[in-house]
């Protein structure tokens, strides 16, 4: 990753600090987006842009553009910004389908549109999209949360055949992530059996550097050790 500029939506929370801070360590140079207000000045390598309702589609192109005028170009998107829900569907709120909705795919797909004309100009454009193993067959409660990211998979795979031989777009779908929120609503799980930050970060990156160049329009399941 040494020398790309990478663009990390989401980048306050449990993941995206640590795929911030692991791109960051290994060369590039960074902008976080997050919709939490930005706590740190600019420095030579890494920005923080924050404030930005990315479910908002002119929001989401003004803070791209302001990332790649920063550094003056845009090699990598890595969508993080999410939410998630747990709701049964029969006495559920339809507006909780449209909240994980807005929060899951319209944050993916907003950026995706602002970024993809400058990743086209990168010899090696990158979007990685956060999926879910979740959403390919889903449990008791996970059907807001499952149909959102089950369109995260499928934005991925027409992303990728529109923009095939341009810019590569890939997803990761992780299981359990272990977060300090996540041990905290299943306090009696075996948290080592979940996929780290660190392990997910590890995989995203993999994707947005120049060894997947030859990968497009996968849905990655890293399962951790279930």
């Amino acid at each position: 990753m040494d020398g790309k500029v990478v663009v990390i939506t989401g980048a306050s929370g449990a993941l995206g600090s640590v795929v911030a801070q692991t791109a960051f360590s290994h060369g590039a140079r960074i902008a976080c987006i997050d919709h939490a207000a930005s706590q740190s000045p600019p420095t030579a390598g890494r920005i923080e842009l924050g404030g930005i309702d990315l479910t908002d589609a002119a929001q989401a192109n003004k803070a791209i553009d302001a990332a790649t005028a920063h550094f003056g170009r845009l090699d990598a998107l890595i969508n993080i910004a999410g939410g998630f829900a747990f709701e049964a569907v029969a006495d559920g709120d339809a507006k909780t389908w449209q909240r994980m909705y807005a929060l899951n795919v319209l944050t993916a797909l907003n950026a995706s549109q602002a970024a993809l004309p400058h990743l086209a100009a990168s010899p090696a454009g990158r979007i990685v999209n956060i999926g879910a193993m979740g959403a390919l067959q889903a449990g008791p409660g996970m059907g807001p949360y499952a149909a959102s990211k089950a369109g995260v998979h499928r934005l991925t795979e027409a992303l990728a055949a529109e923009w095939k031989g341009k810019v590569t777009v890939n997803a990761v779908l992780p299981s359990t992530i272990d977060t300090p929120a996540n041990r905290a609503s299943m306090p009696q799980a075996d948290f080592g059996k979940w996929v780290t930050p660190e392990e997910l970060a590890n995989v995203i990156l993999f994707l947005a550097s120049d060894a997947a160049s030859a990968v497009t329009g996968a849905l990655l399941p890293v399962s951790g050790r279930v």
